[in-house]
């Protein structure tokens, strides 16, 4: 099957990291753009065809997104699953995974894919059910991060965390808003998993009791949360700080 992506970022990545799933690309017509045009002359160098097209007939193909002048039809990514997570947590010594638990907004899912990539974030965990697509939207708004992190989609989320926590001593940190420790008191080195629930909603029970941990981030002003995807890049960024002060 194939899929769309569109904007610089997300085409220059595909066109990095797996130049064989392109089959078409769409450019806007007459724009001269010192970011665009290294990528057409890759393409064509490669023999990816490339149409050049009016600005209406561009903002048709991505429904009204900001395309940015380039939409790509490429062929569907594989689509990674708890094999595929097994194995990229054994050939990592300090894994660090980020986990989103009922996040359903393919914005929300980009934004948390280029924290999760800035971070070092080893892989993302989400569940096949009530979890955004990885859609041309999240593409998008990941620039880029989409075609270098791992998405692992698991069939029973508290499932994989338990199996985190047994199989892998992987300790498991979630965030809530109620929660005694604050994110800067806990320790959060080694092994972690962190999990971030929906935006509103937060973790779900049963997510929540699997837990070994839960942290808050203190909230200083008049709001009582934070969007799930600034809250990501708060926590997975005091992890990284914390993990560079315990070598």
């Amino acid at each position: 099957m194939a899929e769309q992506i569109y904007g610089i970022h997300a085409v220059s990545a595909c066109l990095e990291r797996s130049p064989e799933r392109l089959i078409e690309v769409y450019a806007l017509k007459g724009r001269e753009d010192k970011r665009l045009n290294p990528i057409l002359s890759q393409l064509q160098s490669l023999s990816v065809s490339v149409q050049f097209c009016g600005r209406e007939s561009l903002d048709k193909k991505a429904n009204g997104e900001n395309h940015q002048g380039i939409i790509a039809k490429v062929k569907e990514a594989k689509l990674l699953n708890e094999t595929d997570l097994d194995a990229i947590i054994e050939s990592c010594a300090n894994p660090l995974l980020l986990v989103l638990d009922g996040v359903t907004d393919p914005h929300n899912l980009g934004a948390c894919l280029r924290s999760a990539d800035a971070a070092g974030v080893t892989a993302v965990i989400v569940p096949k059910d009530n979890s955004a697509q990885l859609n041309a939207i999240a593409r998008k708004v990941a620039c880029g991060a989409a075609e270098t992190m791992p998405l692992i989609r698991v069939t029973n989320l508290v499932r994989t965390l338990k199996d985190l926590q047994q199989r892998h001593n992987i300790w498991v940190v979630g965030t809530a808003g109620e929660a005694c420790n604050t994110l800067y008191e806990s320790q959060l080195t080694g092994k972690i998993a962190l999990v971030m629930g929906a935006e509103g909603e937060g973790l779900r029970r049963l997510t929540r009791e699997t837990c070994d941990e839960l942290v808050s981030i203190p909230m200083a002003g008049l709001v009582s949360s934070l969007n799930v995807s600034v809250a990501t890049g708060v926590c997975l960024f005091e992890i990284v700080r914390k993990q560079l002060e315990a070598k």
